[in-house]
């Protein structure tokens, strides 16, 4: 989490509800990295007790199953809002005024009906598994201690869910931006040209540098 923000910002309501979207993308960006520290600690003790116990961390690979998720979809807005992704800057990139924010548009309309698709699909493969009537609420656990599956089948709806908000209100963002014709709009990253983004990069190492300095 370091670079400054290429998302503008302003009083209105598209504006404000970015911010509080944010707020909980980086809440749950928080929490993958929670899982992956975790994992971290668990493969110490897994190995730890193999090389002096003889007797490794049962069900390791069962945890590492079950923490996938958050750490590969959980961020997944966070990353989107900030405009991390891996995208083809080339053609955008010579874009400029209503034709860039309407490639936007279309792009991010693009991925908006995937994600419901994807947040349809996967809800229903948790549903699947759940089941109130059974023993931990799961009709299906894990192969080695039995961990029910149910929880890390959930992340995913829960986090294509926060991304298919994130990318309605870029689209609500870019809508806005193609009616004003303005050049900065809120809510929606900014393109950033290598110098830029290097210059970003270095304001944050400068300001880190100044706080230890003083």
């Amino acid at each position: 989490m370091s670079g400054a923000s290429s998302v503008l910002e302003d009083g209105t309501l598209l504006s404000r509800l970015d911010r509080a979207l944010f707020w909980l993308e980086r809440q749950l960006a928080l929490l993958g990295g929670l899982a992956v520290f975790s994992l971290m600690v668990l493969a110490v003790v897994s190995v730890t007790g193999r090389n002096f116990f003889n007797q490794p961390l049962p069900g390791y690979v069962d945890w590492i199953e079950q923490a996938m998720p958050l750490i590969a979809f959980i961020a997944v807005s966070y990353c989107q809002r900030l405009g991390g992704h891996i995208r083809m800057d080339i053609v955008v990139g010579m874009m400029s005024g209503r034709v860039l924010w309407l490639a936007e548009f279309v792009s991010t309309a693009a991925m908006f009906i995937l994600m419901v698709l994807l947040v349809w699909g996967t809800y229903a493969h948790f549903d699947r598994s759940f089941d109130f009537s059974a023993p931990l609420w799961s009709r299906d656990s894990s192969m080695d201690i039995a961990i029910p599956l149910w929880p890390g089948k959930l992340l995913a709806p829960i986090a294509f869910s926060v991304l298919s908000l994130r990318l309605f209100l870029q689209l609500w963002g870019y809508a806005r931006a193609i009616r004003t014709g303005t050049s900065k709009p809120v809510a929606v990253p900014m393109i950033e040209d290598a110098a830029t983004q290097a210059a970003h990069e270095a304001e944050t190492v400068s300001g880190f540098d100044n706080g230890e300095g003083a």
